[in-house]
């Protein structure tokens, strides 16, 4: 396989430590975005999947060994969802030049796999935890399994290999991404700290005191290169968590302290952030220009809605990983000081104060 990779949607938070890791490991890397930012040892190409004509002109003369597609556009219903992101995956995929070798194309997904689009999200009969792949696809329409289709139809009538991964909640940084949890609570957090609010839970009795897990942007950059260069992970579908579960009741006291505040007890009632955060706007303006901080679109940072959503479910959630160890994938990450990590690249970044 050529060491030559396109990363789709490299400014994104799986994107960026996508591409990173892949740079660092001696990888050609092109970074495919709608609006590309600078990335170190990353070529950019300007494109939009939705114009298929664009997508492949974009791509000619590239011999690619792997590509990595961890994009995806959001839209007001799941109808939309999936004509919009399926006919991405189909463009994507149409556009490639002929590989010269043996090629391998990674989709990123997620735990809406198992738990229903964001219309139906952890609702109705959903399948017992810890999810495993094996449980296979709910009797709904979802458009992660759209893009699985077009995955699967463009193997076969090209000849690649493939892998889908589905991640937990994930943690990184970028800026602007519709789904940022990390980040979101940074900004929640600090916000706390400046006007004296109570850091308050705003999720569910269930996620307070259940166990959960999540995903490292890096842990899954790992996983990535590992399916793609592991002949017995090909043509195969994964879970990818850090690897270690928590309870939120541990994690709130933990992030609280990383910011030396103190964290509310929770009395058992759900307080949105979409609605705690309803006002900050012009309060976070005022914090950055206070504090030089680099982005003072506070929308560009959080995401509450994505949050709130993980947060409030009503059902415990954990992830089997089984298959990816016996398979040979050892790597661990612990979830707390991926969110210490984060924090820390937030504020040399002067994303937070």
């Amino acid at each position: 396989m050529a060491k030559t990779a396109l990363v789709v949607g490299a400014s994104g938070i799986v994107g960026s430590a996508t591409a990173a890791l892949l740079v660092e490991e001696g990888w050609t890397v092109y970074g495919l975005s709608r609006r590309p930012v600078e990335q170190e040892g990353v070529l950019p190409i300007v494109a939009d999947l939705q114009d298929a004509e664009a997508t492949s002109a974009a791509l000619a003369d590239i011999d690619l060994g792997a590509i990595f597609i961890t994009t995806w556009l959001r839209q007001d219903s799941e109808a939309e969802n999936i004509r919009v992101n399926a006919a991405m995956v189909r463009n994507l995929l149409a556009g490639l030049p002929k590989a010269s070798g043996p090629r391998h194309v990674a989709l990123v997904t997620g735990l809406k796999h198992y738990l229903g689009p964001f219309e139906a999200y952890g609702k109705g009969t959903l399948p017992q935890t810890p999810f495993r792949e094996e449980l296979g696809r709910l009797d709904i329409q979802n458009f992660y399994y759209a893009q699985e289709d077009e995955l699967f139809a463009a193997a076969q009538r090209d000849g690649f290999t493939w892998s889908v991964h589905r991640p937990h909640t994930v943690i990184g940084k970028a800026v602007g991404n519709a789904m940022n949890m990390g980040t979101t609570l940074a900004v929640y957090a600090s916000l706390c700290r400046d006007t004296g609010r109570p850091f308050t839970f705003p999720g569910s009795a269930t996620q307070w005191n259940g166990l959960t897990d999540m995903t490292d942007a890096r842990q899954l950059a790992r996983h990535l290169l590992w399916a793609t260069e592991t002949e017995a992970a090909h043509n195969e579908d994964f879970n990818v968590v850090d690897g270690d579960i928590f309870r939120w009741q541990w994690m709130w006291s933990r992030i609280a302290d990383w910011f030396n505040i103190e964290a509310e007890p929770f009395d058992g009632t759900v307080r949105p952030l979409d609605e705690q955060m309803a006002d900050d706007f012009k309060i976070w303006r005022e914090i950055a220009e206070r504090e030089g901080l680099i982005e003072p679109n506070f929308s560009r940072l959080a995401s509450p809605w994505h949050t709130d959503a993980d947060l409030g479910r009503p059902i415990e959630v954990v992830t089997d990983m089984s298959k990816s160890r016996r398979l040979g994938f050892t790597a661990y990450q612990s979830t707390d000081e991926a969110f210490y990590a984060l924090f820390e690249r937030l504020r040399a970044d002067r994303l937070i104060p």
